[in-house]
């Protein structure tokens, strides 16, 4: 899933452009199916708590094989001159509305699963290798991605598709099913506005969206500052991802292990590096200073992604954990539904005002921290 999701970042700008479509309506597209994702995602979370983590798991990835394969159709259509750009846009939402209503089932369970197999001491360092694990699909999606983009734009996504349908065989023949014990059949349901949670779902909201805003708009910056055509630029935006995810993994296998602070603690840590690199995004005029930036923001979310998973897992009780996934796992998906969007729109008023926003919504972020106390 880290690797079908980088690559789709990588490629989507520059291959929206080479179809026709203005950079809102690339920004739309992600912004409709993660908005899908934020409202499934509580629905699968529960869902794995009554039909058990492994099942609910295995339709997310088939289900992700079949809905990208779609969806990779649609642009392949547009490339070739049978469907003209408005057609393109609607057709795009709607295969990968589709394609995320399945997909959302992956987060939840997966999350679910390994806090059903660490203990409470332990959640940290689980999410921490759940997350670490992406990171290693990051680093290799760039790097592979980046070689295959020289043949077409789409065959990183066709690429992406046979790793994930591989990823969903192993699923069904090697991860074990969970004891019968530890999967509840019944239970009052969680909200967003539970208080155990709350704090958490608000930073994790905003923690995303300034995440999603520089994931979409990075396509644009490199190519427009540094003047390269789609390929180019598909290949220089996954160099950057990929010393992203791998500034990413450090934090995950190296650092948070060592770590025995409380989960939103590693927030606050996170936040101030953030907002650096938005400050150097901002202002950076090379392709060493854009890369420089998605390293200390990789490094920063490296430490905030486990911490924000973890402080919601420990929050409430060991039979609300697949709830609770879905709850956390619904707020990347919020953060990208408006972050696209919103920074598409700034990027078209300046080149430099979706980083400036970023970094101010952080700056406000890191103050709403102070104010909550980690759960116990």
């Amino acid at each position: 899933m880290g690797f079908a999701q980088t690559v789709l970042f990588a490629i989507l700008a520059p291959l929206g452009r080479e179809v026709g479509l203005v950079e809102v309506q690339i920004g739309a597209i992600i912004s409709s199916s993660s908005l899908t994702l934020f409202l499934i995602s509580p629905f699968w979370g529960r869902a794995s708590d009554t039909w058990g983590r492994r099942r609910i798991l295995l339709v997310g990835l088939f289900g992700y094989s079949f809905g990208t394969l779609l969806f990779a159709g649609v642009f392949q259509a547009a490339l070739l001159g049978l469907i003209v750009p408005i057609t393109t846009l609607i057709l795009l939402i709607i295969t990968r509305v589709a394609n995320a209503t399945v997909m959302g089932a992956v987060s939840p369970s997966a999350s679910a699963y390994m806090a059903d197999i660490t203990t409470v001491k332990d959640r940290i360092k689980g999410m921490g290798a759940l997350g670490a694990a992406g990171n290693i699909g990051s680093i290799m999606g760039p790097a592979i991605g980046g070689l295959l983009a020289s043949i077409s734009l789409l065959t990183p996504l066709y690429f992406s598709i046979l790793l994930t349908l591989v990823a969903a065989v192993l699923t069904l023949l090697v991860l074990p099913e969970l004891p019968k014990s530890k999967v509840i059949k019944k239970q009052e349901r969680l909200k967003f506005t539970d208080p155990r949670i709350f704090p958490l779902v608000v930073a994790g909201v905003f923690l995303f969206m300034g995440f999603a805003i520089v994931h979409q708009t990075i396509a644009f910056r490199f190519q427009d500052e540094l003047g390269l055509d789609g390929v180019q630029t598909a290949k220089i935006v996954g160099i950057s991802m990929m010393f992203s995810a791998a500034a990413a993994l450090f934090a995950q296998l190296i650092l948070v292990p060592r770590l025995t602070v409380r989960p939103f603690v590693l927030l606050r840590i996170s936040m101030p590096m953030m907002m650096i690199a938005f400050v150097i995004m901002a202002l950076g005029q090379s392709q060493q200073m854009y890369i420089i930036s998605m390293c200390i923001l990789g490094l920063g979310v490296g430490l905030a992604g486990p911490g924000f998973m973890a402080g919601a897992s420990v929050a409430v009780s060991s039979d609300e954990q697949g709830a609770v996934a879905g709850l956390a796992g619904a707020c990347p998906p919020l953060g990208f539904t408006i972050g696209p969007l919103l920074g598409t729109y700034l990027y078209s008023i300046d080149g430099a005002l979706p980083y400036w926003f970023a970094f101010s919504c952080y700056f406000v972020l890191f103050f709403f921290t102070l104010k909550f106390k980690d759960n116990k």
